[in-house]
């Protein structure tokens, strides 16, 4: 491909025509172009007649570039007007010279719509560029997009179906059973629970409080054990039908649940140990709509077996609550209780501190009822209903001389027995609204007006072999007794340090 001449340049460019004079049509043709004279037979005297421009401090260098393979080049500085005619310099001219921005026509200004219609090159927007982008540097290395992975699908696994239990009551007719071996030495209400699984505790006690029940033809009581061979008469009832698993319980009985299963402190296939919380009951009575043997309604299993009470605490003591799963272990854990194999702790905050520190406490404890309340009054040996209870204590810490606590093992299970026989020798438990009547004697400041008794720890044999050793927490209200007390419940041993017998 040949080269191209250069095109020759007049030597007074003053009397070349602007660029916005010259009609499009009397450009002369590409051949005639070539009779210019070239740049390099100008002469360096006419180069230099052109104004000087002002030279630029910042970039010195300018100057040094006309020795790069350009001959006789002018210097950058000298190149003052080339085609402008006598247009000052950029630096010559003031900043009032120059139309405002609104006295500029707009016509010849082209329209945003009209810049759209232009192609627009490949090159990517500046705000699209990255940050360290620089002007004809290849733009970096962009990793191939790779295909999101798609979500895991699990396969559906088909639940079997959920027997179908009627909503309407089950009726019954009178009927006579008699007691088989597994049944021997089983308690009245015990034997219908078992035999009648959606019998309600409430429903027990009045038909036997009615004496609509009859065992051998004979009324009986709630508390009486059956032996092997009785008859049992069973009146008419409404049974509701058992619920089965937990799929079929309603909101609120999955609250029950929820609470049932925050209780638990030890749990396995046989035996559940609760920690009850104070002001809960254990069992239903005279305006008790809320208790725990309602509350195990909500745990019956598959069979409508429902799991069952075998020691009680009273209402406002909180701590260890043992619950059988299954007959075979309520049949060995009652067992347990009665041969007293089973070791029960407590702990309580007692006003005073008892002399000598440790000690037995024995008496006869007998039910005094009154139209407000019923409370245990100590008896004589022989008083009719009078029965025997013992309590081991032991005093393991002191504030002063006016609290103590103390650690209590009761050999005998009787209705309040822990305290009646504290408030007995003269130091009640605090907080005690039936047996505390300690005269000017004032609650020390923070301490709530709560009973401060604990069912620290059970130890018992296990049904199927072993030994079941569980532990309470202390309740908020004595935790927060302790603490103001300054009294180190972390580091006392409830059964190393229990009272000796």
């Amino acid at each position: 491909m040949s080269k191209r001449p250069p095109r020759e340049r007049s030597t007074e460019r003053t009397e070349r025509p602007q660029r916005s004079e010259r009609a499009f049509g009397e450009r002369p043709p590409r051949g005639e172009r070539a009779e210019r004279p070239q740049r390099a037979e100008r002469s360096f005297a006419e180069r230099s007649d052109r104004p000087q421009r002002t030279e630029r401090s910042e970039r010195p260098q300018r100057a040094e570039r006309s020795e790069r393979a350009f001959g006789d080049r002018p210097q950058r500085a000298e190149r003052a007007e080339r085609s402008f005619g006598e247009r000052p310099a950029k630096s010559d001219r003031s900043r009032s010279e120059r139309p405002q921005r609104a006295d500029r026509p707009t016509a010849d200004r082209p329209q945003r719509a009209e810049r759209s219609d232009r192609p627009r090159s490949d090159r990517a927007e500046r705000s699209e560029r990255p940050a360290n982008f620089r002007p004809g540097s290849k733009p970096p290395r962009v990793p191939p997009r790779t295909p999101r992975p798609e979500p895991r699908q699990t396969p559906h696994i088909e639940e079997p179906e959920k027997p179908v239990v009627p909503d309407v009551p089950l009726p019954t007719k009178v009927e006579t059973v008699v007691v088989s071996a597994d049944e021997n030495n089983m308690r009245v209400d015990r034997f219908l629970e078992a035999r009648y699984p959606g019998l309600s505790f409430s429903h027990i006690q009045r038909i036997v409080r009615k004496g609509e029940l009859r065992v051998d033809g004979k009324r009986a009581d709630s508390k009486d054990r059956l032996e092997e061979g009785q008859t049992v008469r069973i009146p008419p009832l409404k049974l509701d039908a058992p619920k089965v698993g937990t799929g079929n319980l309603s909101e609120a009985e999955q609250k029950t649940m929820a609470a049932l299963r925050a209780m638990i402190l030890y749990e396995d296939a046989d035996v559940m140990v609760l920690n009850k919380p104070a002001g809960l009951a254990v069992q239903g009575g005279s305006g008790t709509t809320r208790h725990v043997d309602l509350m195990l309604e909500v745990m019956r299993d598959a069979k409508g077996q429902k799991p069952r009470l075998v020691h009680r605490l009273d209402k406002e003591t909180a701590g260890c609550l043992l619950i059988a799963k299954t007959r075979f272990a309520a049949t060995a854990l009652t067992g347990a209780f009665r041969e007293r194999s089973a070791r029960k702790v407590y702990w309580a905050l007692v006003a005073g501190v008892p002399k000598p520190k440790q000690g037995r406490i024995s008496t006869y404890l007998a039910k005094e009822e009154s139209e407000d309340d019923t409370i245990m009054r100590i008896a004589e040996h022989g008083d009719e209903g009078a029965s025997h209870a013992v309590t081991y204590y032991a005093v393991v810490e002191t504030s002063a001389s006016k609290l103590a606590w103390v650690s209590l093992k009761p050999v005998t299970g009787r209705t309040h027995q822990l305290r009646a026989h504290m408030a007995h020798i003269g130091h009640a438990i605090v907080g005690d609204p039936k047996y505390f009547n300690i005269e000017n004697w004032q609650l020390p400041g923070g301490l709530q007006n709560r009973l401060h008794l604990l069912a620290r720890r059970i130890v018992i044999p296990h049904p199927r072999g072993g030994t079941i050793d569980v532990s309470a927490p202390l309740p908020p209200h004595m935790l927060q007794s302790w603490n103001l007390l300054g009294l180190e419940h972390d580091r006392f041993d409830p059964i190393e340090n229990a009272p000796e017998e």
